[in-house]
C-alpha cells in the first residue's frame, strides 16, 4: 500500500510563506489580527458599559484574550491568503525601471 505524502508541519509551511512572500505575509496576519481584535472589541464594548480607564482597559483587555484564542486560525487564514494578495500586488505594484 502507497502513503500519500504528509504535508510539512505548519513551520515548515510558515517559514516557506515568508521566504516567498515576505512582507506581504506580514501585512497580511497583522490586517487579520487587527480585524479581529477590532472586532472582539466592539461585541464586548456593545454588551458592556464602559465608565473610565478601567472599563475601557477591560474591553481591551478581553478582546485581546480573544484574540489570542484565534492565533491559530489566524496563522492558517493568512497562509491561505497571502498568496492570493501575493499574486494581486505583484500584478498591480509599478514596474522597477
Amino acid at each position: 500500500m502507497v502513503r500519500a505524502p504528509s504535508k510539512p508541519p505548519l513551520k515548515v509551511r510558515l517559514k516557506a510563506l515568508l521566504d516567498e512572500y515576505g512582507p506581504v505575509a506580514f501585512v497580511v496576519y497583522f490586517a487579520i489580527y487587527a480585524a479581529t481584535f477590532a472586532a472582539f472589541a466592539a461585541a464586548i464594548s456593545m454588551g458592556v458599559s464602559v465608565e473610565g480607564a478601567g472599563g475601557a482597559a477591560s474591553t481591551y483587555g478581553g478582546a485581546w484574550v480573544a484574540a489570542k484564542l484565534t492565533q491559530p486560525l489566524r496563522i492558517l487564514a493568512t497562509l491561505v491568503l497571502t498568496p492570493v494578495v501575493g499574486k494581486v500586488w505583484r500584478k498591480f505594484r509599478p514596474v522597477k525601471k
